[in-house]
């Protein structure tokens, strides 16, 4: 028999930076779901957002009272100021040539109450894993976002740099004896031409030094050693980006949005939906789910699916998994656990910043309402929330 070795699980997850063509389409689109879900709670929205160069394509529905007062050229501007467009990086705001084949009008007759009942199939997954100091998420997925935004703060604390708004982390994490290791890391961050790259790439470097430390700090099995090779701008130049340098769409980010490339990802988008869509509502549920078994000791990290049949008021439990692939007996976990449509938009729309957690994500920062959760009536203690 051949000699088999047992191989180091290494696992690769990215971060994208609010400046990116596909970011700033989330971000759009969740302003809008926004706004909506501030004039009627019951606000119905499905839309797309699409952007190259300076022009901007908004599509899709919005249903609430006075829908066609919002100001979406408004909304559209003000994410792209946010997101560190303007005077120095183009396209600028007050520039951009928007367009929009919108449906805006109130919520038909009896759509209110209907809001209840999903509109749509879906079907969608959840994960979670017992790291309480990840937020239960993967390691990779959990550092790439925690090092992307401690790089995205280099254009406010070194603007010597000339940093853009548009980037992008990739971190490759290696998982041995109980402990993890940053075993390789690349990063592409916009900056002017000319610029000073020495300067960026001892810049990242010493960021990344400070940040491993820190959040070794947090997380005792994480390493806080940085790779002897790091990649910075591997491309070459990067100082044409966002929208100049590539088209952006809403809904392309999925894998960012949820778990890594380790877990599967749902069959839908979560940016540019309301809270009563099964897709963002499942992808919700089927998280708090797979945080509860966990949580509960069920398993030490779970997969969970769920299905949305149209016209049903809640999801259905399609499985529950743990890492080595077991069953979980699902028989008691939909009555524990409340997975209806009413839950999510009555008590999330309204709750919290979209516009930042299309740019940070649903299941990075514990406090969010959905992230906590309820066994009945119990909230589980850790698992963030009010």
């Amino acid at each position: 028999m051949r000699n088999q070795t047992m191989k180091t699980p290494m696992y690769a997850a990215e971060y994208v930076s609010p400046g990116h063509p596909d970011k700033l389409c989330d971000a759009i689109a969740d302003a809008l779901v926004q706004a909506a879900g501030h004039l009627e709670k019951r606000a119905l929205v499905g839309v797309e957002v699409a952007v190259h160069r300076s022009r901007v394509l908004l599509t899709g529905r919005i249903g609430c009272n006075d829908a066609s007062g919002i100001d979406t050229d408004a909304l559209v501007r003000q994410v792209y100021c946010s997101a560190g467009y303007g005077s120095e990086w183009g396209p600028r705001p007050e520039d951009l040539k928007i367009g929009a084949e919108l449906c805006l009008g109130p919520l038909e007759e009896g759509e209110s109450a209907f809001r209840e009942l999903a509109d749509d199939q879906s079907i969608c997954t959840g994960y979670a894993v017992d790291i309480p100091q990840t937020n239960f998420l993967p390691v990779e997925h959990w550092l790439a976002n925690r090092l992307g935004q401690k790089l995205q703060d280099l254009r406010r604390v070194q603007p010597d740099l000339r940093l853009g708004p548009d980037g992008k982390v990739c971190c490759v994490v290696c998982e041995r004896d109980g402990r993890f290791f940053l075993a390789q890391f690349s990063c592409s961050l916009q900056q002017k031409a000319r610029a000073d790259d020495i300067a960026l790439h001892r810049a990242v470097r010493v960021t990344l030094e400070q940040a491993l430390v820190e959040l070794a700090a947090e997380l005792p099995s994480l390493d806080a050693t940085v790779p002897a090779t790091i990649h910075v701008n591997g491309a070459g130049a990067f100082d044409r980006g966002g929208p100049e340098g590539d088209n952006g769409l809403s809904g392309k980010k999925l894998v960012v949005d949820a778990y890594g490339p380790r877990v599967a990802i749902g069959g839908g988008a979560l940016s540019g939906k309301d809270f009563f869509k099964a897709d963002r509502a499942g992808a919700l549920h089927a998280r708090r789910l797979a945080k509860a078994v966990v949580m509960t000791g069920a398993a030490s990290d779970a997969l969970v699916h769920l299905v949305w049949v149209p016209g049903e008021p809640a999801a259905r439990i399609l499985s529950i998994k743990s890492g080595d692939g077991d069953e979980v007996p699902v028989s008691n976990w939909e009555r524990l656990v409340d997975l209806s449509l009413a839950t999510s938009g009555e008590n999330w729309t309204g709750s919290a910043d979209l516009i930042d957690i299309a740019r940070r994500g649903h299941f990075t920062n514990p406090t969010l309402p959905w992230e906590c959760v309820h066994i009945g009536s119990t909230a589980l203690a850790g698992s963030g929330g009010p």
